[in-house]
């Protein structure tokens, strides 16, 4: 089983890149964060013609969380984390895929700290480590995967002229190298048992800029975290 995860940053804005990467991959499980979108606007029938079911929870212009499974629609068995301090910010979304229990994040950034954010993302770990364990405690295949919103060192953040150096980081950490690191893409081995290409959907309206405008251009994020992370317990997902 391919589990991806992925922060679309506003899954109607950026549908056609999404499209293209599904595509591209094909995984078999995809755990997206930060959709950006109403629950009735999210683009479900644009990806079942792609062959990708879903469930999701949506929440106008922040957060949103959705799980996609290639060739079935996930079962839901949660729409929010138990014990989560604020259940009206759609952060947490789990549900069933061939045999494999998937719950999909998107932890609280906490900015700025400290304070009643901070506080909050402090309670919200909490609640995900006590889960955790409850699930755990299950015996059965389980993934948790997302945005965790963790970068305890330099190595963990993509820097450019506005983040770089770090003004966080601490007195007792080497100094940040000049340059940023090179991150480079591997290519995919072609293959015999490639998969074929998959269906194009009709792609969904959508009221917010896209990337390629100004406004939204203004808006793109000048940093690219490495806090994609997925852990699967108590063993391998087959």
């Amino acid at each position: 089983m391919r589990i991806a995860t992925l922060n679309i940053n506003n899954v109607l804005s950026r549908f056609d890149p999404l499209i293209e990467w599904l595509d591209d991959t094909q995984p078999d499980v995809v755990c997206l964060q930060e959709l950006k979108a109403q629950q009735g606007r999210f683009p479900a029938e644009a990806l079942g013609q792609m062959g990708y079911g879903a469930v999701w929870k949506g929440q106008r212009a922040w957060n949103g969380v959705a799980i996609l499974a290639r060739g079935m629609t996930p079962v839901l068995t949660r729409s929010a984390l138990p014990g989560e301090p604020d259940r009206s910010q759609s952060r947490y979304i789990e549900a069933a895929v061939d045999g494999v229990l998937i719950g999909c994040l998107y932890l609280p950034n906490g900015n700025p700290a400290p304070g009643p954010k901070f506080d909050y993302k402090l309670a919200w770990f909490e609640a995900l480590l006590a889960h955790t364990q409850s699930l755990l405690n299950t015996g059965a295949p389980v993934v948790l995967a997302g945005d965790d919103n963790v970068v305890p060192t330099e190595a963990d953040i993509y820097p450019n002229h506005s983040y770089w150096p770090p003004l966080w980081r601490s007195p007792c950490r080497p100094p940040a190298p000049a340059s940023p690191p090179h991150l480079a893409a591997t290519p995919r081995a072609s293959s015999s048992n490639a998969r074929p290409p998959l269906p194009r959907p009709s792609r969904p309206s959508a009221r917010t800029p896209r990337a390629s405008s100004p406004s939204a251009a203004r808006r793109a994020p000048s940093r690219f975290s490495t806090d994609q992370r997925a852990w699967a317990c108590p063993a391998q997902a087959p």
